[in-house]
């Protein structure tokens, strides 16, 4: 089984930043593109950021020069480093990863972090 588990959220002032990080477990042969989607309650998940294998990243643009995406692919780990937050950054912020069980680049399954929860207090 595969898992993403999120960690890094919390509750932030105006102006403050946040590192969220997700970590993919379990047996797979690799990891296509990863992203960061985010919603709050009544509003469909939007898009935040995302990578892919070779590293090439987009970003909504509401979080261009504010938001960063990485990834560590040796860890099977991608990074949501978040910059002069805004309290309308509040949301539940999600893990997204496409990743194949061989080594057809096509033949990938989608999986979801379970979520975390990012407060931006004014």
């Amino acid at each position: 089984q595969v898992h993403l588990v999120e960690s890094g959220g919390g509750l932030v002032q105006a102006g403050g930043s946040l590192r969220l990080s997700c970590a993919a477990s379990g047996t797979f042969f690799g990891i296509n593109g990863m992203r960061w989607y985010r919603q709050v309650p009544a509003k469909q998940r939007e898009l935040v950021a995302g990578i892919t294998s070779a590293g090439a990243t987009n970003y909504a643009d509401s979080m261009k020069g504010r938001f960063t995406i990485s990834r560590d692919s040796a860890k099977n780990t991608v990074y949501l480093q978040m910059n002069s937050l805004k309290p309308e950054d509040t949301a539940v912020y999600y893990c997204y990863a496409a990743i194949r069980p061989s080594s057809d680049y096509l033949a990938a399954y989608e999986y979801w972090g379970q979520g975390t929860q990012v407060t931006v207090s004014s």
